[in-house]
């Protein structure tokens, strides 16, 4: 097996204060798109996050990197991979109309676990009886946040486990093209693809946004997931996955705390339980997939 790169102790620091602040900025992405709900639809918001990616990353990255930012050796799966993860927004922020931010994010952080069953299943590798532990216990831990609490009944109980399974094959699709893909390439064509897609659907939704407060929040969806996914491209530039992956899961507290400030949410004992069991197996199966793989650990940004 092949030595993993040795990073220098302050640089694994500055990766993981990256790492930790990009969740803290997902977290407050995923409490604003809950809060903005109320006032434009979802679609709406999904369309700002995405226009708003597309024009930053635009404006910063093309004077720097020149055409090289636009060049790709799969421009179909460059498609395929942004098409992806503009589903994945979407499914989240409908689904987080009908759940606490915090609860819904604990769901979000058994996609290692999704991934392993997919890879099994579809890709046939070999599972350890370790990780099919881990991946019951994930699932049973989902199960606890998802149905005593009351907060998601029918339909809407479904939505964060489809875009759970959507988000694996996102990090499936990633991982094989970042062996030859360059990461801000990537971060371009997600932003672009995501952009001109929601804008398909953007005249059926659009009404006029109430405010100035509103627009000024739709506009922190887009700065907050656009920002929040550059911090993981630097963290992970300066350490190892296997490093980083336990500090993932800060993005529970983070979202717990945001929930409570804005709406007042506090989980009860049972959605705890479950959330705890989703981190101890989540963890555990990214940073055994981490370590042996040597694969970045993307962050869902929902």
């Amino acid at each position: 097996m092949v030595e993993p790169t040795r990073y220098p102790p302050a640089q694994a620091a500055l990766g993981i204060a990256f790492l930790v602040l990009a969740t803290a900025f997902f977290a407050v992405l995923d409490t604003t798109v809950k809060y903005v709900g109320a006032f434009v639809p979802v679609l709406m918001a999904v369309w700002f996050r995405y226009a708003f990616h597309a024009v930053l990353v635009t404006a910063v990255m093309l004077p720097l990197r020149g055409r090289s930012l636009l060049q790709t050796a799969h421009p179909r799966f460059q498609v395929l991979r942004g098409a992806l993860l503009l589903a994945v927004s979407a499914i989240s922020f409908v689904a987080l109309q009908y759940m606490p931010v915090g609860e819904f994010t604990a769901i979000v952080m058994i996609t290692p676990l999704v991934v392993t069953l997919l890879a099994a299943l579809f890709l046939r590798e070999r599972v350890s009886p370790l990780r099919w532990v881990l991946v019951c216990g994930g699932f049973a831990g989902a199960l606890l946040v998802v149905q005593p609490g009351g907060d998601v009944i029918g339909w809407a109980s479904l939505l964060p486990l489809v875009m759970v399974f959507t988000y694996a094959w996102f990090q499936i699709l990633t991982s094989k093209m970042a062996r030859t893909e360059d990461p801000m390439t990537m971060h371009f064509y997600t932003g672009w693809v995501g952009a001109l897609l929601a804008s398909l659907v953007l005249p059926v939704v659009w009404q006029t946004v109430p405010d100035a407060a509103t627009f000024a929040l739709l506009c922190l969806i887009g700065l907050m997931g656009t920002v929040g996914h550059f911090l993981l491209i630097l963290a992970f530039k300066r350490t190892q996955a296997s490093t980083l992956t336990p500090y993932l899961y800060g993005q529970i507290g983070f979202a717990m705390f945001c929930g409570w400030v804005v709406f007042g949410h506090v989980p009860g004992r049972l959605e705890l339980i479950g959330i705890a069991m989703i981190v101890l197996c989540g963890a555990t199966a990214s940073w055994l997939t981490a370590r042996d793989r040597r694969l970045p650990v993307d962050q869902p940004e929902a």
